[in-house]
């Protein structure tokens, strides 16, 4: 016997996932850098490109990042978006402006959220830097900036920041 109904079209099932993270050296040397107000960055041995975090090996070349560098808390936009979307996990009033920012003297993208102007101006090539919490909140986390904010600086042209992620 045939019976008609609508089609399941959706379902919500919550799902939560504990879990114990045990870094490795190059991310707990990342995270002492945190808990001390710096960020450092992990040199690559054979191309000398650097990598915040560092995961202990060049992605390009596979060989260790040995050597570290603290690296400035202002860089540069290369590129963002406007969050309108809810997530349980993010303590942030929506509509919120998250970001890939390229800290000075890294070559690869750092994520922070961008705070202090309307979002229409909000642009690539948008100089930043992060504002931290009080020293006495920080702990062994990235967490500990707050959000970026604009520089009163020019903007980085985009020719310039052309093949970096």
């Amino acid at each position: 016997m045939s019976e008609e109904r609508e089609p399941v079209t959706r379902i919500v099932t919550p799902v939560r996932v504990a879990y114990t993270y045990t870094p490795g050296i190059a991310s707990e040397r990342f995270l002492r850098g945190c808990k001390e107000g710096k960020l450092l960055g992990g040199i690559c041995d054979a191309c000398g490109r650097v990598y915040i975090p560092s995961r202990g090996a060049c992605p390009r070349c596979a060989a260790p990042t040995s050597k570290f560098q603290e690296l400035s808390d202002q860089g540069t936009i290369i590129t963002f978006c406007i969050v309108r979307v809810p997530a349980e996990n993010i303590a942030v009033d929506l509509p919120y402006c998250t970001a890939s920012i390229l800290l000075d003297g890294a070559d690869i993208s750092f994520t922070g959220l961008i705070q202090g102007c309307p979002f229409e101006d909000v642009r690539i090539g948008m100089r930043v830097q992060a504002i931290w919490k009080p020293e006495s909140e920080w702990d062994y986390s990235v967490g500990n900036i707050e959000h970026f904010h604009p520089l009163d600086e020019p903007d980085i042209p985009f020719k310039d920041l052309k093949g970096y992620s």
